[in-house]
């Protein structure tokens, strides 16, 4: 009986924000900031049913509260017009200790600043795991707030983002013309 009542309090909340490179969901936690999809809650219904349960538990609940998500979703909306560098808040990151320290690393790269997977690798103090960083920056939970759009190849070539190449080159334009006016 315990267990259940235990289940059935787990919620996490989410909204749906429009923002110029479409649809975002924005799902929390109590702890945080759990999760940035791309698409609205129906578009991603198939994957939440595998990851809701996977790090949250069954009978985990999702119910909308725009209220609860209103700051990241402002913090969102100066971003896309240029007035924010960087996001406020607890995040609550679930992925492999690996997984977070590759997510936690992107956060160093500075708005308008982009690093290679390689360099990445080497601030974790795993060289030699280039690949291995590049499929943690694929499974980022939270796409634009942690900002793997910033991770391009040793070459400079842009390569991969879950969004699509359209969308990150979409957000490195914006962040490097925003960028050059500021220290204009």
């Amino acid at each position: 009986m315990t267990e259940n009542l235990q289940a059935a309090s787990n919620v996490l909340s989410y909204t749906e924000v429009a923002t110029p490179i479409g649809a975002l969901l924005l799902i929390t936690s109590s702890k945080g900031l759990c999760r940035v999809a791309f698409g609205t809650l129906a578009q991603n219904q198939e994957d939440l049913q595998v990851w809701i349960p996977r790090w949250f538990g069954k009978g985990t609940e999702l119910q909308e509260d725009a209220a609860n998500l209103a700051p990241i979703v402002q913090q969102l909306e100066e971003y896309f017009r240029g007035e924010r560098l960087s996001f406020d808040g607890q995040l609550d990151l679930q992925g492999t200790e690996f997984q977070k320290k590759v997510w936690t690393a992107l956060l160093a790269v500075p708005y308008g600043e982009t690093a290679s997977y390689k360099h990445i690798a080497e601030a974790i103090e795993s060289p030699k795991a280039v690949r291995a960083v590049g499929g943690a920056n694929n499974k980022n939970p939270i796409p634009v707030i942690i900002p793997c759009h910033r991770i391009i190849g040793v070459s400079g070539d842009l390569v991969g983002y879950a969004g699509g190449l359209d969308m990150k080159i979409h957000l490195l334009d914006l962040e490097r013309t925003e960028r050059t006016e500021r220290n204009a």
